[in-house]
């Protein structure tokens, strides 16, 4: 039942109203194509932030590469040439399919047509605990956040005297050996054996250990075996540790304790991160409980071939809250790519619609997949074509930057990347706040009266 007392906020139009929930890479390609249309379609886009943050590049903000800034551009402003298109900043918390009406926090809207594109959050497969000890990298609070932990933990070191606790500082540990842990863990190691190396008078930060744990048997499991090994390879070469078939049972008192087949080993770290794993929005359990959609294990919503809810033709979802099971063996990956061709589509389809028209299912074109690992090594599947090395390097570089949304931030991340690599220096490396420097110290200083211990078969 819609609260009637929340103010009406649909626009006074007599044209086919579509209302999108997310500015992320799937809202924002959707807004952006239904701009196209304004004779035919009025569109509001919703979300709780005011801005398009480009996910790929948040790696580089946790590892003091770029700015928040760089990698993220004001919604309204991205729109701003889109006249058919209002932005409300606003929290969706339900939808009502009989009335067709959004329910945010303070409003409502009305719609014909619904696009849903919340992505996705951390999934630490039922350890919730875990997350004050393990941030994931999702937004650009969680990229700060690990931020000060990196460069914080190196300022502690420095201080510490015991020289089992120093190592603990020293020691990093990155859960997940997918795109994402990949890149901090080679982004990490190029900090502690090189960026900072010349820094500190007390440490040697090139005494840093950087342990990446992965549960399958590679790292890079979507990619192909051969490149899981080149990406290996590449970070073994820049000094990361990296443990296959680990599977972690707990985080506590910045203790990792993990298994090896029958083994049960433990690292003593004070800066540990998560990337094993994510699950959908909450606004996937709205969709369960008003529309019946089918969610699959991560909570995701099954969709149809057009992208539509079973039994809600009005209803799409899109990018990393969408199961589409109707292309391959597998669900499409959640990747920037995918979420984008999905957005253009389902506009497409709408057009198609007020005309009167249909369009055949969704199909998504494969680009290819791309990792970093750290400079001058990446890896690079175009299907047709898998290679690694420092062309692959270059290729990941163009793309990224080809897909960021506004040309000043294209223009800053080059510059900053040109100035990085001739100078190997990282320029945002900033511990920022008054609370970061005192209360957050605090909290890393929780367990410094203990004895720790390093229980890994690597060597140090």
């Amino acid at each position: 039942m819609v609260n009637t007392q929340l103010p009406n906020l649909t626009p006074k139009t007599d044209k086919h109203k579509v209302v999108i929930l997310g500015g992320g890479f799937g809202g924002l390609y959707a807004a952006k194509t239904l701009g196209k249309y304004e004779a035919a379609v009025d569109v509001t886009l919703i979300d709780k932030r005011n801005f398009h943050l480009f996910q790929p590049l948040l790696y580089q903000v946790a590892t003091g590469t770029l700015s928040p800034a760089d990698i993220a551009s004001p919604l309204r402003g991205v729109l701003s040439g889109n006249k058919n298109t209002h932005v409300l900043l606003d929290e969706v918390v339900d939808i009502d399919p009989d009335s067709k009406t959004v329910v945010m926090n303070e409003g409502i809207v009305n719609y014909d047509s619904l696009i849903v594109a919340t992505g996705v959050s951390h999934h630490y497969f039922g350890n919730d605990h875990w997350k004050p000890y393990a941030p994931g990298l999702k937004t650009v609070e969680d990229a700060l956040e690990i931020r000060h932990r990196i460069f914080m933990a190196f300022e502690a070191a420095e201080k510490e005297t015991d020289p089992a606790l120093q190592q603990a500082w020293l020691t990093f540990v990155i859960i997940g050996g997918g795109p994402t842990g990949v890149e901090l863990a080679g982004a990490i190691a190029e900090i502690a054996y090189s960026v900072l190396k010349k820094d500190f008078r007390k440490i040697d930060t090139t005494r840093a250990r950087i342990i990446l744990l992965e549960g399958m048997d590679r790292v890079l499991p979507p990619y192909d075996p051969s490149l899981s090994a080149k990406a290996q390879k590449s970070l073994e070469n820049l000094g990361v540790q990296v443990q296959t078939k680990s599977l972690v049972t707990n985080i506590e008192d910045h203790l990792v304790t993990f298994k090896q087949g029958d083994e049960q080993l433990e690292i003593a770290a004070k800066t540990i991160v998560w990337a094993a794993g994510v699950k959908a929005s909450g606004m996937s359990k709205v969709l369960e409980d008003r529309l019946g959609a089918t969610l699959d294990r991560a909570g995701r919503v099954i969709v149809e071939p057009n992208l539509s809810v079973a039994g809600y033709p009005d209803v799409f979802v899109i990018g990393d809250l969408a199961n589409f099971p109707h292309q391959n063996e597998r669900p499409l990956p959640g990747v920037a790519p995918v979420a984008m061709q999905e957005g253009e589509y389902v506009a497409k389809l709408i057009k198609q619609r007020v005309n009167g028209q249909e369009m055949a299912p969704f199909r998504y074109m494969e680009l290819g997949s791309l990792a970093v690992i750290g400079q001058n090594a990446a890896v690079v599947d175009l299907g047709f074509v898998k290679f690694s090395g420092f062309l692959a390097w270059l290729i990941w570089i163009f793309a990224h930057v080809y897909y960021l949304i506004e040309f000043d931030n294209k223009m800053v991340v080059m510059l900053q990347w040109g100035w990085n690599y001739v100078t190997r220096g990282r320029g945002a490396r900033l511990i920022t706040g008054e609370k970061d420097l005192v209360s957050g110290f605090k909290l890393y200083q929780e367990a410094a009266d203990k004895e720790t211990k390093v229980n890994i078969k690597v060597e140090a």
